[in-house]
C-alpha cells in the first residue's frame, strides 16, 4: 500500500547553454522517491564524463529528462569531452500502477547510496549524477553547465574496452578485454562494467504514463564490479558478462568505469558499442 506523502518536489529545467550549444528547451520536473596500444581496444577520449540518469516509466516528470539524456548522447555538446550516458530504471515506482520492465532493485540501491554518499537530501525521479560525485539540479542551468565543464576538465584514468566476443557454445556469454592505468589515481578503486541497451521503446498502459509511447537510451541491464584498480597500479583482464535471453548484440552498448568506493568519485570510463 502506498503510504500518504507530501507534495512531490517540483523543480524546472529550462534551456540550459554549454558553450554555445542549446541542448535542451523542454521542462523537466522532479519527483521525489515515493515513500513505499592494441588495436582492438576503443580509443580513450581525451576527456570521458559519466552522466547517470535515475528514472522510472512510472514517473510523469521522467520522459523529458529521458529526452534530454539521449540528446546528450547524440549532440555531445561538451565541445573536447565524450558524455557516457547511462539510464538507470528504479523500482520504487513499480507499485503505482506500471512496472518498469527495465526496472531493478540494484538500480535503487545505488541511488539510495548516493543520496547517503553525498548527502542529499532524498532520492527522486529523475536525478542526474555527474562522475560519482555531483546532483545536477534541474532547475539550475548554470549549476549545470558548471559540473559539466569542471567534470570535462578533470584529469581521469585511462580506461579501454577491447573486442566483445561471444561464447560460440553459449552466445549469451560475452568475453571482453577491459584496460585501466590508475598511475594518476589518488585512491584504488572499483572497476565496473554496464551492459545497456542503445535503445528502448516502451508502449506504458497505464500509471502516471499511461497511453504514452516513451524512449529510452543506454538503459542498464547489468552492472557487474569485475575487479579493482590499485592506487598507482593497472588492471588487465578479460572479464565475462552473461546477457539476459533474448538480448540482441547489435541493440547493446558495454561502459566501463572506475569508481572509488563509497560510491565515490568516477575516475575513468570508456564506452563501446560491439555491433559499430
Amino acid at each position: 500500500m502506498r503510504l500518504a506523502m507530501s507534495k512531490p518536489m517540483r523543480s524546472v529545467l529550462p534551456a540550459i547553454f554549454v558553450g554555445s550549444l542549446l541542448f535542451v528547451g523542454a521542462a523537466v520536473a522532479g519527483s521525489e522517491r515515493p515513500q513505499d596500444g592494441d588495436q582492438s581496444v576503443t580509443s580513450i577520449p581525451a576527456h570521458p564524463v559519466l552522466v547517470e540518469l535515475f528514472t522510472s516509466e512510472g514517473c510523469s516528470s521522467c520522459p523529458p529528462a529521458d529526452a534530454l539524456l539521449q540528446k546528450l548522447d547524440s549532440v555531445q555538446p561538451i565541445p573536447g569531452a565524450q558524455l557516457i550516458v547511462l539510464s538507470e530504471h528504479v523500482d520504487y515506482w513499480d507499485h503505482d500502477g506500471w512496472k518498469d520492465a527495465n526496472s531493478s532493485s540494484l538500480l535503487t540501491e545505488r541511488q539510495e547510496a548516493y543520496v547517503h554518499a553525498l548527502g542529499l537530501s532524498t532520492a527522486y525521479t529523475p536525478q542526474f549524477i555527474v562522475d560519482g560525485s555531483s546532483e545536477v539540479r534541474a532547475n539550475n542551468p548554470t549549476q549545470a553547465n558548471d559540473i559539466f565543464n569542471r567534470a570535462a576538465a578533470q584529469l581521469k584514468a585511462p580506461v579501454s574496452i577491447g573486442e566483445v566476443a561471444a561464447d560460440p557454445a553459449n552466445p549469451t556469454v560475452l568475453r571482453v578485454r577491459i584496460v585501466a592505468n590508475g598511475s594518476s589515481t589518488e585512491h584504488s578503486a572499483d572497476i565496473y562494467v554496464a551492459v545497456a541497451l542503445d535503445h528502448v521503446e516502451s508502449q506504458v498502459l497505464h500509471g502516471e504514463n499511461g497511453g504514452k509511447r516513451l524512449t529510452h537510451t543506454a538503459v542498464v541491464q547489468q552492472l557487474t564490479k569485475v575487479g579493482k584498480l590499485p592506487k598507482n597500479g593497472s588492471f588487465d583482464e578479460v572479464v565475462q558478462l552473461k546477457l539476459k535471453p533474448g538480448t540482441d548484440l547489435k541493440n547493446i552498448r558495454l561502459i566501463a568505469f572506475v569508481q572509488e568506493s563509497g560510491p565515490g568519485k568516477v575516475v575513468g570510463s570508456a564506452l563501446r558499442k560491439p555491433a559499430s
